[in-house]
């Protein structure tokens, strides 16, 4: 996970401001303008009532701490500032302690239509809005702490129910497709693939299945697990995860849907 990087995130001054220049609040509400547009009717319920409630800036990016004051009120997580890149262990630890680690950098206007790692805008604006819900949060939680205690060799794996549910998740509801995932409510390409184009695989979740599919990051995703609804992450968490690890290793893994980088 930690690898190199281009950018630096901020860091913030004694009382927890960090300072952004004109051009950066001016990314940031093309962001915010352009993805509200994208993802009307398709975000699905929890996001639109979480989005609400953390009241986001549209003109000028958010100060962490004003986010984590509503978190923590409604599920007691918070943002935690990091650089751009992190390690497993860490990344792991902050979330089992209920830290949502934000790379304090927004993209430059060069890589305005997509980036690889994750800057301010997909950790807020992706994330944030759904660890207001209860449910959300403490699958988030008892994910990190599962990671925590796993071996480097299950971290690998581990990271596909990650990709699958809070990056990348779908929800097939009485009212149709909706989006769950952060990697695709930040995302407007993504988000069109995601809802509509005929060519991704879209499947019925299965935490063994998920288990076996490898995914790259650098691509629109060939295939999307669904839930029904996001309190269904109550039920994953409540698995025996380790055992269903060991049982997908057994199975073997799927073939990669996509070409080698």
């Amino acid at each position: 996970m930690a690898k190199a990087t281009t950018y630096v995130s901020k860091k913030a001054n004694a009382e927890g401001i960090i300072s952004w220049t004109d051009e950066e609040n001016n990314i940031w509400q093309k962001l915010y303008a352009r993805q509200m547009a994208c993802i009307k009717d398709k975000a699905c319920e929890e996001f639109v009532t979480g989005l609400n409630e953390l009241n986001l800036p549209q003109d000028h990016i958010p100060q962490l701490k004003d986010v984590s004051r509503v978190l923590m009120a409604k599920t007691g997580w918070q943002c935690y500032q990091v650089p751009a890149l992190i390690g497993f262990t860490e990344f792991f630890r902050l979330l089992s302690e209920r830290k949502f680690p934000v790379a304090t950098f927004i993209r430059s206007q060069n890589d305005f239509e997509y980036l690889q790692e994750p800057d301010i805008f997909h950790e807020i604006f992706g994330h944030c809005p759904l660890l207001t819900n209860k449910s959300f949060a403490d699958f988030t939680q008892a994910y990190g702490e599962f990671g925590l205690n796993a071996s480097k060799e299950d971290r690998v794996f581990l990271a596909r129910l990650y990709w699958f549910t809070i990056e990348f998740g779908l929800l097939d509801t009485k009212d149709g497709l909706r989006i769950y995932g952060g990697g695709i409510l930040s995302s407007p390409g993504e988000t069109l693939y995601a809802m509509h184009d005929s060519k991704a695989q879209r499947k019925t979740f299965d935490v063994v299945e998920v288990f076996r599919t490898p995914y790259r990051i650098d691509i629109l995703q060939p295939i999307y697990y669904m839930l029904e609804k996001v309190s269904d992450l109550d039920k994953i968490r409540d698995l025996d995860l380790m055992a269903l690890l060991a049982t997908a290793k057994e199975m073997g893994f799927h073939p990669p849907l996509f070409p080698p980088k």
